[in-house]
């Protein structure tokens, strides 16, 4: 253990950090348990999970999120509202407080692994945090080296983590005390001033969105299973729109539930966990899911758990974003490489607030970057702070918070892999239907899945279409085993009429809003979105 401890020490100093006292450097989840406990950090629920609270922050702060305007990469960073500009100066002044805290921590826990289960466009990750149960989230959320990688391990991106460190705005240059920083030649992260685990996850996501272009991999915001007959299906979307629901089939091999990049050999799993929103949850609709989320190692954020220690997964009494981080293989179907070959189908979904678009639709090439780079959705309940209710938003590339590179960049190169691989497109509304959010209900996910399960099986190929008189896409009008009904969300509504209002305010809104893109997309994907 000794000599461990000495190694890390002396690869610490390398980053400027030199601990005053213990570094437990790759710490076992038993151990993290035992830290976390002793420190009142959370308590074990019934079935082993690791309950914990992140107090003010139950949701990203994108408003927060900075990147360093630096010579090496300012040339190729979207600024704007997604990317605020930070000097080196504040960050480095920002990075010698947390430093500071680090160094203070005893113990401080070193998390060393790998995002990219590709070996060829992997990143080595190391994560600084003096929390333990933020310490086993990151090991949680990505890829274990084996020993042999341990002992030879460099790290190519480092995160320093002080949730207890806030910023001075006057000083530091940030909007409050709370601030993600991203350095993008240093491939640098440091977080303070919010204990929302997930601003570590998403941190790693923006440096590989950064990374894997540069590689000629497209990196992506999505879930992705494999079939028995090895056809790959990747499902686009943001937070609450049935990404890790839908990809979590038990007659198909999960790939991953959120993170993937697009390279020369496939599409492979950025991450090695899943980051599962709870609320609700239910042992029939997602048996698997519901058992992970209750079982040893898993990472449990703001669930309510009463005094003999079981969950609620109904209960929003802290937020709507209760989250469960957990290994991948706790998924009893998850495909153990995390790689699998060139998708045949990808499907963008999107959680329609409006009630308009079909629950499933066939999008020709053009129109798949047309929805692409609109990203249309609705930002669900507690995702991001101060969303209470669904809010219609267009995220481009269903990503928007995590792009450090221009739409246009992603977008390209999706349009290159769906030239060169021929891959089917499909977008499909896991929303609302029969009236816009508070008038409607949400989709039936049984008729999802069925939908997903026709398309994904070539069922659809010789089905029957119509063209949607607005939005311009083919709409099955019959599937076996759904509801004919849904397939024309106009006959779902009490009042066809006020269908067709809102389904020319929504049109106009993706016009709108494709207007910033149309220069670099071209009038052949331009002209592809609404005709209204």
């Amino acid at each position: 253990m000794a000599m461990t401890i000495t190694r890390t020490y002396d690869t610490l100093v390398h980053h400027g950090v030199e601990p005053a006292g213990t570094v437990c450097w790759h710490p076992s989840t038993a151990l993290l348990y035992e830290h976390a406990l002793g420190r009142g950090d959370g308590r074990i629920a019934e079935g082993g999970p690791l309950a914990v609270d992140t107090g003010a922050f139950t949701g990203r702060s994108p408003k927060d999120k900075f990147v360093v305007v630096e010579p090496g990469s300012e040339d190729r960073i979207w600024w704007g509202d997604i990317n605020h500009r930070l000097s080196e100066e504040h960050f480095d002044g920002l990075r010698a407080r947390v430093v500071a805290h680090l160094e203070a921590q005893s113990p401080l826990y070193v998390v060393d692994a790998f995002a990219g289960a590709d070996p060829a466009h992997r990143v080595a990750v190391r994560v600084l945090t003096g929390s333990p149960y933020h310490a086993l989230f990151s090991k949680t959320m990505f890829i274990d080296p084996d020993p042999s990688e341990l002992l030879e391990f460099q790290p190519q991106a480092l995160v320093l983590h002080a949730p207890e460190v806030e910023a001075v705005p006057a000083e530091d240059g940030t909007r409050t005390g709370t601030f993600v920083a991203f350095h993008p030649t240093r491939t640098e992260v440091i977080v303070g001033g919010t204990f929302y685990a997930g601003e570590i996850k998403k941190s790693i996501f923006t440096v590989m969105n950064d990374r894997l272009p540069l590689d000629g991999v497209l990196p992506m915001h999505c879930s992705a299973n494999v079939g028995d007959d090895g056809k790959v299906a990747v499902f686009f979307g943001l937070s609450g729109t049935g990404k890790t629901t839908l990809s979590a089939d038990p007659n198909r091999s999960l790939i991953g539930d959120d993170e993937h990049g697009w390279g020369p050999t496939g599409v492979f799993n950025i991450e090695g966990g899943c980051y599962a929103k709870v609320i609700c949850l239910s042992a029939e609709v997602e048996p698997e899911i519901f058992l992970a989320a209750q079982s040893y190692g898993t990472v449990l954020e703001n669930v309510v758990i009463d005094e003999r220690g079981v969950v609620d997964l109904t209960s929003d009494a802290k937020t709507e974003n209760t989250r469960a981080a957990y290994k991948l293989e706790r998924i009893a179907n998850a495909l153990p490489a995390k790689r699998a070959g060139h998708p045949s189908a990808v499907v963008m979904l999107t959680a329609d607030a409006f009630g308009i678009l079909p629950p499933i639709a066939r999008l020709t090439r053009d129109q798949a970057l047309f929805y692409f780079l609109s990203g249309f959705t609705a930002k669900l309940a507690g995702t991001e702070i101060g969303v209470k209710e669904p809010q219609p938003t267009f995220s481009t590339c269903f990503g928007a918070p995590f792009l450090p590179q221009p739409p246009a960049v992603y977008a390209r190169m999706l349009g290159q892999k769906l030239d060169e691989h021929g891959s089917a497109v499909w977008l499909v509304n896991t929303g609302w239907t029969g009236g816009s959010y508070g008038e409607g209900h949400r989709m039936p996910i049984q008729a999802t899945r069925r939908l997903l399960h026709a398309a994904l099986s070539g069922e659809l190929a010789g089905a029957d279409y119509r063209v949607d008189g607005v939005f311009g896409f083919d709409v099955p009008t019959e599937v076996p085993g759904v509801d004919s009904a849904l397939l024309d969300p106009r006959s779902t509504w009490g009042d066809p009429a006020a269908y067709d209002t809102k389904a020319l305010e929504l049109a106009a809104m993706f016009t709108a809003n494709f207007e910033k893109f149309a220069a670099d997309a071209g009038p052949a994907v331009t002209a592809a979105g609404p005709q209204a």
